[in-house]
């Protein structure tokens, strides 16, 4: 294998979506993935169901944090290969360049920290997301990724969604 991909993924918020999806890149890849998040208008807070869904999946707790997408926009940046937002508001909004063209892609969800409802109703929101991030991530594992140009990848990921969207 050559060097992991590195893979970021954006929201508005960065409190969770963003940070399930980075838990979740990193620990279904085993190491072919490392898993990034970043809000447009960072919280600078993660939120507890989405602390408690990355230690059920055995990410490091301290590697999450809330964070800008401006962080990843800087020349000391890792260099990532994918980015995708995971939320309608970050979709629409104009980026930061991000250097070496990454692969992008949308893959839209409703954000369960607005849930309003009893603790069963919240988890119930974090646990769909969470499929629903799982469910793509692990059709992205089964790419071949390093047989596929830049043009490529990017359909199969918008592909990916749309097939899960049906």
């Amino acid at each position: 294998m050559t060097r992991p991909y590195n893979i970021l993924f954006i929201c508005s918020g960065n409190s969770a979506r963003s940070i399930i999806a980075e838990a979740l890149a990193t620990t279904l890849s085993h190491g072919r993935f490392i898993g990034y998040s970043a809000g447009s208008k960072s919280q600078r807070y993660v939120h507890p169901i989405a602390l408690k869904l990355a230690r059920e999946m055995g990410y490091p707790l301290e590697l999450l944090r809330s964070k800008s997408w401006e962080e990843f926009g800087r020349v000391d940046a890792p260099h990532m290969d994918f980015i995708i937002t995971v939320c309608d508001d970050a979709a629409g909004e104009v980026c930061p360049f991000w250097p070496g063209h990454p692969a992008t892609a949308h893959w839209g969800f409703p954000d369960p920290a607005f849930i309003d409802g009893s603790e069963e109703e919240k988890w119930g929101a974090f646990r769909k997301v969470e499929m629903g991030l799982r469910n793509r991530i692990e059709l992205l594992l089964d790419l071949p990724i390093d047989k596929l140009d830049h043009l490529q990848i990017k359909d199969e990921l918008h592909s990916i969604h749309l097939t899960l969207n049906q």
